[in-house]
């Protein structure tokens, strides 16, 4: 996963996708579907690298700990070369979003126009660990709905990419979002996606507009059952965890 086409190809696709398009789907929406950011071949190395241990640095057995029934892997430093450059491609227009949504909401802080620099922030207030990751879900896995906060540093924007087929390798398995505003019930999105779609998501909380202005909405996701067959994604997180 860290060969010169794989790169190349990863840069060819980012670089085609409509930024102006994907904000507008955030601000309608909550999350945004720029299409294809994974080719199959490297779908399926990255599934491959779900088994080899000396990449991860640490492995979270969901059952035990309520989360849900399935299994994830943290990527450990230096991440593999493809998820490096997905973060640091998706980081700077994502970063330019994400600091015009906390003006909106009154917010102070704002995001460094470049990954490197975000992440010193991070490690400076004791963020240090990679949290890029894999996920995989057997028949009768599933993720209850959460949010993704690993410290007083946070991106709010994650991406989460389709590593393997519905219908093919697994069924059910959706990917769900809720968005819950003030005095208002909460709303629920189910989003497909197929192999190599990527899906771009608050972390947990968005600006939403009002006639009285602009609020906060609170976020989750997670993800249905999973009815047969093996769900696998990859999900890239920006902010290192305490």
């Amino acid at each position: 996963m860290g060969s010169a086409a794989t790169v190349r190809g990863l840069e060819r696709r980012i670089a085609r996708w409509q930024w102006p398009d994907l904000e507008e789907q955030l601000e309608v929406r909550g999350h945004a579907l720029p299409g294809r950011l994974l080719a199959a071949r490297e779908c399926n190395a990255f599934r491959r690298m779900f088994d080899d241990d000396e990449r991860f640095r640490s492995t979270i057995d969901m059952a035990p700990k309520r989360y849900g029934d399935g299994r994830y892997r943290y990527f450990a430093y230096p991440l593999p070369e493809a998820v490096q450059r997905i973060r640091t491609l998706l980081y700077p227009p994502l970063a330019r979003i994400a600091n015009r949504w906390w003006e909106r909401l009154g917010k102070s802080e704002r995001f460094e126009p470049q990954l490197g620099g975000f992440l010193e922030r991070c490690h400076a207030a004791d963020q240090e660990r990679p949290t890029p990751l894999l996920l995989n879900y057997g028949a009768g896995g599933y993720n209850r709905l959460h949010q993704d906060v690993y410290g007083a540093v946070a991106f709010p924007f994650q991406v989460v990419v389709q590593l393997t087929e519905p219908g093919e390798d697994f069924t059910g398995g959706e990917f769900l979002l809720t968005e819950q505003r003030a005095r208002m019930q909460s709303r629920g999105w189910s989003v497909g996606l197929t192999r190599g779609d990527a899906l771009i998501f608050p972390n947990a909380i968005r600006p939403v507009s009002s006639p009285r202005g602009d609020s906060r909405a609170n976020v989750r996701h997670g993800v249905s059952d999973v009815l047969s067959g093996s769900r696998t994604t990859l999900g890239i997180i920006f902010h290192d965890a305490a």
